[in-house]
């Protein structure tokens, strides 16, 4: 017996070419969008089905976080965890993104001081979870007056710098990463630390010959390589080493906005902060949209707000997560809106843009026949017309509802 229903909205933004449907429908079958329509039509093709009428909300794509750090810094940083609890406080952060209106993750594996865990751990600690979980490899590097530098595969232990170019260790990164996340730092990353501790925060890492041989081994493996990156000098070395996705890429100018577009690079916007450098702003964000740069918008959180931007309202370096995504993103898409884009157009960078970048792109992140059914049920568009959580009234995953308020 086939599990099917239909659901009906007053607008169906459904991210694609069919746009946004005023009075529609999706019609569910065993958790797959069979059916996309106007809901008069549908209703006489499916004059038998159970209905859900949401006719007073707007139906959306779920949201896409692709780039996070949920599962192994954000346990240590928000709770008194230990090794035998670090999976059950990360199982409650990402509850927090699922009830946000996140179904998909693009989480990335460091190598924790603390945490002695191996992606097979994480991949098993969410493995029944109503969210679609990606993983991305990583090297880190942390900007402390003696760098500290790790790697997703050798974990808890740290490595020398010369490790980080090491071929054996770079190719077995590079096999285990599931999308091109942030596969290495090129600059020294601030971390969840005060300026004060690191002083080396924004320091280059690699040479060019090293980038380019790293890049290498991922293109040889046929896969993407994504890269932390920020300031003209880190940037410029990434795109010259043939990075295919630049995280961040806080501090990039028109040259190399246009060097980017040319070389088909994608980058993830984070407006939060991330680096040492100012984040993107909602103008740098249009910029990037208007030279054709597929962007994501993401939190890379846990993380402290950088201060003194006017687009982020946070007044203090307390801890955001997943949660504030809407908000984050809501004065680039605003921005985006007055320059007359689409609001299909302005969503993917919450939905199919990221879902693009996780390798989903068939599977989430638009409202199509053959995709999940994965998708919202809202006051408004998210980051586009509403920013508060609570304005998401249920959160559908493959189908079934686990969020309601």
């Amino acid at each position: 017996m086939k599990d099917i229903y239909m659901i009906r909205g007053k607008r169906i933004v459904t991210v694609s070419k069919l746009g946004t449907i005023n009075n529609g429908a999706l019609v569910i079958v065993d958790g797959i969008i069979s059916e996309v329509g106007n809901w008069e039509v549908l209703q006489k093709h499916f004059p038998n089905i159970p209905v859900i009428d949401c006719s007073d909300y707007v139906i959306t794509p779920t949201l896409v976080d692709c780039h996070t750090h949920l599962l192994e810094f954000a346990p240590t940083s928000l709770y008194p965890v230990t090794a035998a609890t670090h999976f059950l406080a990360g199982r409650a952060i990402l509850f927090q993104a699922l009830s946000s209106g996140i179904t998909a993750l693009g989480e990335q594996i460091c190598g924790h001081p603390l945490c002695d865990f191996s992606k097979e751990d994480y991949q098993n600690a969410v493995r029944d979870f109503p969210i679609d979980v990606s993983f991305a490899t990583t090297s880190i590097s942390i900007g402390f007056e003696e760098l500290a530098h790790f790697t997703s595969i050798t974990q808890s232990h740290a490595v020398d710098q010369k490790d980080l170019s090491n071929p054996t260790i770079v190719q077995k990164i590079a096999q285990a990463s599931d999308y091109p996340g942030e596969n290495i730092f090129i600059n020294a990353t601030p971390a969840n630390f005060t300026e004060k501790e690191v002083p080396r925060a924004g320091e280059i890492i690699y040479t060019l010959e090293e980038l380019k041989r790293i890049a290498g081994i991922y293109h040889q493996l046929g896969k993407q390589i994504g890269c932390h990156v920020a300031g003209e000098a880190g940037i410029r070395l990434a795109l010259e080493a043939g990075m295919d996705v630049l995280h961040h890429a806080h501090g990039i100018t028109d040259e190399l906005v246009e060097k980017a577009s040319q070389q088909g690079v994608h980058i993830v916007a984070t407006p939060m902060g991330g680096t040492h450098m100012q984040p993107n702003s909602p103008m740098n964000i249009l910029n990037l949209v208007e030279k054709n740069i597929p962007v994501s918008i993401s939190t890379d959180s846990y993380l402290p707000p950088y201060q003194g931007t006017s687009w982020v309202p946070f007044q203090d370096q307390t801890l955001q997560g997943p949660d504030v995504l809407m908000l984050i993103a809501h004065p680039a898409m605003q921005l985006l809106k007055k320059h007359h884009y689409d609001e299909n157009k302005i969503l993917a960078l919450l939905t199919a843009n990221p879902a693009y970048l996780l390798g989903k792109s068939s599977q989430f992140g638009r409202l199509l026949p053959g995709f999940d059914a994965n998708f919202l049920v809202s006051e408004g568009i998210p980051g586009l017309e509403i920013t508060e959580i609570d304005r998401i009234k249920e959160v559908y995953f493959r189908g079934v509802k686990v969020i309601s308020r």
